[in-house]
């Protein structure tokens, strides 16, 4: 059987979503609000809006599914784990069933620019990546561990990672 390595990637980054966002949901308003001290976009509540927004917004331009929740009026955590949820789940399916849909058809984007839907693919996984290791940044400062949400830790979690034999 042939793995799907596009799939995996997607696995992981739906994997990485849930571990950032049940670690932020840890934390105080305060902390959440807390200005960055780094070179981030704006705070961890910020940060993990537009996260999990973005990859709505995402799934949506490739299928017109609408978001679960709209984070800008209804923020919490429970509305963020659902919306990251059925992205990341509708992520993963078009991952999954590449013949679905038509990678190559441009589209005009309401700003003009022509897009081919796989840049979109392309763009969720590095956007996704680079927030979430603000968040990890952001969390440091704050004084709390991080998760562990890399490559090799994803490989450890699905069993694709294996310690040494004694």
């Amino acid at each position: 059987m042939t793995e799907n390595l596009l799939a995996r990637l997607f696995e992981h980054n739906q994997w990485a979503n849930e571990r950032i966002i049940e670690a932020c949901a840890a934390l105080t308003d305060e902390q959440l609000d807390t200005p960055p001290t780094t070179a981030t976009m704006g705070t961890i509540r910020q940060t993990l809006i537009h996260l999990v927004g973005s990859e709505a917004w995402y799934l949506n331009r490739l299928t017109g599914a609408e978001p679960a929740h709209d984070l800008k009026t209804e923020p919490t955590f429970e509305n963020l784990r659902q919306t990251a949820e059925a992205a990341g789940a509708g992520l993963l399916a078009l991952a999954r069933e590449p013949a679905s849909k038509d990678w190559l058809q441009q589209y005009t984007a309401s700003d003009g620019w022509i897009v081919t839907p796989w840049v979109l693919m392309v763009q969720v996984i590095n956007h996704a990546t680079e927030h979430r290791e603000q968040i990890k940044s952001m969390l440091t400062a704050l004084g709390h561990t991080p998760p562990e949400i890399d490559g090799w830790d994803y490989g450890f979690a699905a069993g694709g990672l294996l310690e040494p034999a004694e």
